[in-house]
């Protein structure tokens, strides 16, 4: 077996993509995951979407409201401290309550945000 290696990472090294007027980002890339530092402003809002990927939301500032499912009939506010769950292919719309600091990790990494081709969030 061939000998792995470790990655050291400092979010202040990584670089800060800006998405929209209101939402900027920065990734970590691994094998089978993906962390992001996603920076909202109030009143951001992350469209409906779903996605392959699973996905944890941890908020560290701030906080986001979400919708989820089809008719978003299930609405969630989490706040500084909390972590939802988001399962595979589920339906989520998001809105930031406040300038929001918000840490996401998905597996397997979110293919669309390393392209670029994330259109939907980018309108």
């Amino acid at each position: 077996m061939e000998p792995r290696t470790v990655t050291f990472y400092r979010w202040s090294d990584m670089p800060k993509e800006k998405v929209t007027d209101m939402l900027d980002r920065r990734l970590i890339t691994a094998d089978r995951m993906m962390l992001s530092h996603v920076y909202l402003k109030k009143g951001a809002i992350v469209p409906q979407h779903s996605h392959e990927n699973e996905q944890l939301t941890y908020i560290l500032e701030g906080g986001l409201r979400f919708w989820i499912g089809k008719d978003e009939s299930q609405v969630i506010d989490v706040m500084a401290g909390d972590v939802l769950h988001i399962p595979s292919q589920v339906l989520h719309k998001a809105e930031a309550l406040d300038d929001t600091l918000d840490v996401d990790i998905f597996s397997p990494p979110r293919q669309d945000w390393l392209d670029k081709t994330d259109d939907y969030l980018r309108k």
